[in-house]
């Protein structure tokens, strides 16, 4: 089935989207809450959240990209579920562990107004990541987007742990830079 009859199906309120859903995108959201999660039932309960956050979602909600859509989604829910989990045990975890390295760059809240200074800086990173040369990117969205621990990173692409800590500093501090040069307050 196509992207836009599963997101009509969605807006027409038919139980058949989140059917439709996990048949085609399923696998995929599957994939990305495993990677932060690494537990099959967390996975598999944070998938199922996906599928009611798409159903609350739309409408008004009418993706551009389903795919993306539902991925972000299953990401956000696997990473709220991974801050809970951590927050229970006060053990570690590469979650807590990657939004801390970014705390300096960006932070947040929960107001109305904070909620349009995130979309803006969702853009502001984007455009800065456009910015990058390709390696330096991808090791930046392993960590901060995929939450792979750095000895993973570090295996995916040859290098040294160290060599990742110094690049992702590095660029963490171009973000900033960025970040101010545009005039987001920091």
């Amino acid at each position: 089935m196509e992207d836009r009859q599963i997101i009509e199906l969605y807006w027409r309120r038919d139980e058949n989207a989140i059917a439709q859903s996990e048949q085609k995108y399923g696998a995929y959201c599957r994939a990305v809450a495993q990677k932060i999660l690494r537990i099959a039932e967390d996975v598999e309960e944070c998938v199922s959240d996906t599928w009611l956050a798409a159903w609350n979602a739309m409408p008004p909600a009418r993706p551009a990209v389903l795919r993306t859509f539902l991925g972000r989604l299953s990401r956000n829910v696997s990473v709220n579920r991974s801050l809970y989990r951590s927050a229970q045990k006060r053990g570690g975890g590469e979650v807590p562990l990657a939004l801390e390295e970014l705390r300096d760059c960006a932070a947040g809240g929960g107001s109305a107004e904070d909620a349009v200074e995130t979309a803006e800086l969702g853009r502001l990173i984007d455009t800065f990541l456009r910015t990058l040369p390709a390696e330096e990117c991808d090791l930046f969205l392993r960590r901060y987007w995929y939450l792979d621990p750095i000895d993973e990173i570090a295996r995916r692409f040859h290098l040294r742990s160290g060599t990742v800590k110094t690049r992702l500093h590095r660029t963490r501090r171009k973000l900033r830079d960025y970040l101010m040069e545009e005039g987001y307050a920091l």
